[in-house]
């Protein structure tokens, strides 16, 4: 069994280390976090051992790190980080989601309890597959993807890097969604969405722009 280095302790972390810990590949979790309050605590049974930075010193100590921060672009740089440190970043799969061995995850990408990831789709580094999402065959997700709770994606679709598909969101098959953009909670896309917007409503329009 391995050691395995977290660096976020939010939220977020907690799922991630207990889905780790359901593969049952782990004996041995800790995590880093950059608030200063948490460094020292204990969070679902492991500890908050220092700052986002310290996982240089790190390295000898754990065989891997993941990165389990809710900012898109940031949880992607971590990523391409320590994998230039040298740590194995690897793909935390929950045993309790499907996802088809015709399907690629790239490293540093989570899919958690529930979700369904299906034939011909390749998910990029430091996405998030959330509880009870699916992704159907076909589609191209690119880094830095969320994909949230209860969300769904059908066939033919592609995600471009840092979007965020909120909460019970849907996409029509064959739709392309650009970067840096946000499908809001609950919304129903049935057309392509530019770079750089937040989209909402049934059918989703274009409600803002965004910085990049």
């Amino acid at each position: 069994m391995k050691t395995l280095l977290i660096l976020g302790a939010g939220g977020h972390g907690k799922v991630v280390a207990d889905c780790a810990l359901e593969t049952g590949l782990y004996h041995k979790v800790a995590f880093l976090d950059d608030d200063a309050a948490k460094v020292g605590e204990i969070v679902i049974d492991y500890p908050v051992i220092g700052k986002l930075c310290n996982f240089e010193k790190l390295k000898g100590e754990y065989d891997e790190a993941f990165v389990a921060i809710g900012n898109n672009r940031l949880r992607v740089e971590l990523v391409d980080k320590l994998n230039r440190f040298g740590y194995n970043v690897p793909c935390l799969i929950h045993p309790f989601s499907f996802v088809s061995k015709f399907s690629v995850i790239e490293c540093g990408t989570v899919v958690l309890a529930g979700a369904v990831i299906n034939a011909g789709t390749r998910v990029g580094r430091g996405s998030i597959i959330n509880t009870c999402s699916s992704v159907d065959h076909d589609c191209l997700l690119s880094k830095g993807v969320h994909i949230s709770p209860g969300a769904r994606v059908g066939g033919t679709v592609t995600v471009g890097d840092y979007s965020w598909i909120c909460l019970g969101s849907s996409i029509a098959n064959n739709v392309h969604i650009g970067e840096n953009s946000i499908i809001a909670a609950g919304a129903a896309v049935i057309k392509d969405i530019d770079n750089n917007v937040l989209a909402a409503g049934v059918p989703a329009v274009t409600k803002k722009r965004l910085r990049q």
